[in-house]
């Protein structure tokens, strides 16, 4: 722990060098010191009544974001994470077989399970209190903080559930022991009911909790979310073939086109390799057989299983868990995964004497494509920071790296093609590295970088990105007004044929074929998939603008799905806007307008045009029709312009990427049932509107 003198900034204890440039000091008695006295006006406000003590579960409700890392949407999902971990780990000790979750319209979530049930005797160190309202009160007050209670566990601070019941408006607790039920309730973390014994439950056992998030602590975001507890309860029964969770949620709280259901079961009893299978269903894999496997106590601990494979057209991902507790920052067991994998390709090269071409490969080059998911089960681990976001046992390294190591060698040598496959995929990666490394290189050294850029491309003259703006137009009539329109300076004009190829149901090899999507990313200079590299990106700003009607809204689409496939940092970059054209043009007498649509026109003629006389109004065919100063003047010019900023939704990735692939999918049935349910929508609004 740092002294005091390292908390203030360290150099309390230091005395400077002194600096020659300044006069000699004055002899010490002829320097004036001001006397030292205690109780004078600047201290007399703070007293020892000044010292707050805050007790029992105030400190959470106080500073929540110390204990669940915030009280926005993730940070209230994590209350949810809390209790169905405690059901987890019952499970995982072999005590509960399955686990309920419930939604309820009124936003009460539940949670139950067939384990043990807390325990409802006194407690030792507090006779008068029970060790469940111990539990659900008191700090740093659980079962597993000795391993004789659980060997693994996920919840090793003792500081979950009471957490949850601090942060709840109000929490009941249910648990069937010994053949009785007990009940107990709080609200905001203190206890408004003794522990009451509601009678016999002779078929009944385990945990009963449910509760409602606190309105005061979050606020707007006090609702959760089904399509996030769903998909949170299904990653938990990936993780532990050996549990059933059942799954509700009021229809009520369900849209009409939700993916989520109103009541499901999840059993996987293929654990990761059934959840590795379903997350990257569809994509091309570099091998037809996924890199798996399951070892029970490696190392003496509890189990190591995971699930491996390599995509051809996509990024790669890694997921992990620690006693299914998700380390979306990662930590040591995926660092020994990464060796593991290294190692274990380049010892099979050696092999089959092929050590030279392999001797460049790095992690980096490993890992670029790797879809994986990790699941280490081990006693009393260390993680960093109350949301156990990173795993910090050091042991877990070894433990994943020599027993995946064993088992990727046996892999590679049982399937001699998928490994070379899979050799070449890799060597490629580290050539492709290599070879931007060279670029840099180059560019470097080079005074001016001659850059190939696409024919049709007007570029700015501003050689730097900084204040530089692409837009993307439609078609060559488009392009022709935007160039006349724009600012030489730093406005750079690409004309696009038509509509360009859906990425989202392309294959690689139409994708590489596709000379539109070529010259796009030719005159961004940033790369796309695992090659982006956003310090090469050549404009600060890129605008898609396109006609004002339903065509345009569909190029514009498609455009946007290239983007978040491709190079989705540049859109989390704040790199991508939407222009918004003018639909019609309004005219009376002296005084013009533009609308953007139908509504936008109706309300012009309300609040604009009320004197006397008829207003001529005039629909833009397209953006090739306006007169370039019209363009310029509505869509172009930073002054008046209206940019739309393309954002994707933080708060559920997983939501964005469905919906992504819902309708831009190969999968037409989707769309047609998305269209189906919006068929009476879409008949009531003018289709420019939509």
């Amino acid at each position: 722990m740092a002294s005091n003198g390292d908390l203030f900034g360290g150099n309390a204890a230091r005395k400077p060098a002194p600096d020659k440039a300044q006069p000699a000091k004055a002899p010490a008695e002829a320097r004036k010191v001001a006397p030292l006295t205690l109780g004078t006006p600047g201290e007399s406000g703070y007293t020892a009544a000044s010292i707050e003590v805050l007790e029992g579960l105030e400190p959470v409700r106080r500073r929540p974001g110390m204990y669940i890392g915030g009280t926005d949407e993730t940070a209230l999902h994590h209350l949810f994470a809390e209790v169905i971990d405690n059901s987890m780990d019952e499970a995982v000790a072999g005590h509960a077989t399955w686990i309920d979750v419930n939604l309820d319209a009124e936003g009460w979530l539940t949670v139950q399970d067939n384990g043990r049930g807390i325990p409802v005797d006194p407690h030792p160190k507090f006779p008068t209190k029970s060790a469940l309202e111990v539990i659900m009160t008191t700090l740093h007050a659980g079962g597993k903080f000795d391993s004789g209670a659980y060997q693994t566990s996920g919840g090793l601070h003792g500081v979950g559930i009471s957490v949850v019941n601090a942060l709840a408006e109000r929490l009941e607790v249910e648990v069937a022991r010994g053949q009785m039920l007990y009940r107990q309730i709080f609200e905001r973390g203190h206890a408004v009911s003794k522990l009451e014994t509601v009678g016999k439950a002779p078929n009944r056992r385990g945990t009963r909790v449910r509760f409602k998030p606190d309105a005061e602590i979050f606020g707007k975001s006090a609702h959760f979310k089904p399509a996030r507890l769903f998909r949170m309860a299904r990653s938990k029964a990936y993780l532990f073939g050996g549990v059933e969770i059942r799954w509700s949620c009021s229809p009520e709280l369900l849209g009409s086109n939700s993916d989520v259901p109103a009541q499901a079961v999840f059993r996987f009893p293929g654990g990761l390799k059934d959840y590795l299978a379903q997350d990257i269903e569809g994509k091309e894999q570099v091998t037809d057989q996924a890199f798996t496997g399951k070892v029970d106590k490696p190392g003496g601990h509890g189990s190591l299983e995971w699930a491996v494979s390599w995509l051809a057209a996509d990024d790669g991902f890694v997921h992990s868990y620690c006693n299914t507790i998700p380390t979306g920052d990662g930590g040591t067991h995926e660092a020994g995964l990464r060796t593991a994998l290294l190692r274990g390709l380049k010892d099979h090269a050696e092999r089959i004497g092929q050590t030279k071409r392999a001797s460049n490969i790095t992690a980096e080059d490993v890992m670029v494509s790797c879809a994986a998911l990790i699941s280490v089960f081990i006693r009393e681990p260390e993680f960093q920071g109350q949301n156990k976001g990173r795993l910090m046992t050091v042991e877990a390294a070894k433990i994943v790296d020599g027993t995946i190591r064993d088992a990727f060698d046996h892999w590679l040598a049982a399937s001699p093609s998928a490994a070379l496959k899979l050799l070449d995929w890799t060597i490629e990666r580290a050539d492709e590295r290599l070879r931007r490394r060279a670029e840099k290189d180059v560019a470097r050294k080079t005074a001016v970088r001659k850059l190939r850029l696409p024919g049709k491309l007007a570029d700015c003259s501003n050689t730097s990105a900084q204040g530089s703006e692409l837009f993307i137009v439609e078609g060559d009539s488009a392009g022709g007004s935007a160039k006349q329109a724009r600012n030489r300076a730093n406005q750079a004009i690409l004309p696009l044929r038509g509509k360009i190829l859906n990425v989202a149901s392309a294959t690689k090899d139409k994708l590489a074929a596709n000379q539109q999507l070529a010259d796009l990313s030719l005159a961004l200079g940033c790369g796309t998939g695992a090659q982006y590299r956003p310090a090469e990106l050549r404009y600060d700003k890129i605008i898609v603008m396109t006609d004002a009607d339903v065509d345009g809204a569909h190029i514009a689409s498609l455009l946007i799905t290239f983007f978040y496939r491709q190079m989705p940092k540049l859109i989390e970059e704040g790199h991508l806007f939407l222009a918004v054209p003018p639909l019609y043009k309004l005219t009376q007498g002296s005084k013009t307008a533009y609308a953007r649509n139908d509504g936008h026109r109706d309300e012009l003629m309300k609040s604009l045009f009320t004197g006397k006389g008829k207003v001529e109004t005039s629909r833009f065919k397209g953006l090739g029709e306006m007169l370039p100063a019209q363009l310029k003047e509505t869509t172009m010019d930073p002054s008046k312009r209206t940019l739309l900023k393309v954002v994707i939704a933080t708060e559920d990735k997983d939501e964005t990427a469905s919906s992504v692939e819902r309708l831009m999918g190969n999968k037409p049935e989707a769309r047609f049932t998305f269209i189906q349910e919006r068929a009476a929508f879409a008949a009531e609004k003018d289709l420019v509107d939509i």
